[in-house]
């Protein structure tokens, strides 16, 4: 799969360029890295919230979802390198419907706030939404297959769903928006 590095300071970035997996070369300004770097962001967040107390069995789902988002960066790196499958979208609808069943049906929108695990899950989400964009917008201009955008779609869909799980494991709900509050 590609190169791996050996050196980190290769200093062969020092003109504003940066090497694919393929062994190619591309400015660091193109949507490709953009979109590189909004998942590898993603999966930074991602880490953040592992350090929070959670159930052990939503912990293993998110150490699962790190390592796809290797996959998904992986085949963003290697130009027609397929390397996310299906199956780890499917995984993500699993996942959705499994959650979601344990929760109260939403009657109002809610605010990304609550306990500091729901907090980071509510980051995790909009950063996730910021790498399906790039996503898109790389898209628009190259071939990406559709299993990445719909996986980080279903993702961000996830994150919101685990926002609320969150709560309520630290014994708390969630944060309703109350319209016209402060008017």
């Amino acid at each position: 799969m590609g190169l791996r590095l050996t050196a980190i300071a290769t200093r062969t970035g020092d003109d504003g360029s940066t090497g694919l997996g393929d062994g190619s070369r591309t400015s660091k300004n193109s949507l490709r890295i953009a979109a590189i770097g909004d998942v590898d962001e993603l999966n930074s967040t991602l880490g953040l919230l592992l350090t929070e107390p959670m159930p052990t069995e939503l912990r293993e789902a998110l150490l699962g979802v790190q390592h796809d988002l290797f996959d998904l960066g992986g085949e963003l790196a290697i130009p027609g390198y397929d390397n996310l499958a299906e199956t780890q979208v499917a995984r993500l609808d699993s996942l959705l419907e499994h959650y979601n069943a344990q929760l109260p049906r939403l009657a109002e929108f809610i605010l990304p706030g609550g306990s500091r695990a729901a907090a980071l899950a509510h980051v995790t989400r909009t950063v996730c939404r910021r790498a399906e964009r790039a996503l898109v917008a790389l898209g628009e201009e190259q071939a990406v297959r559709p299993a990445l955008r719909q996986y980080l779609n279903r993702l961000s869909d996830l994150m919101f769903v685990l926002a609320r799980v969150l709560n309520r494991h630290a014994g708390g709900n969630d944060v309703l928006w109350q319209q016209g509050r402060n008017k």
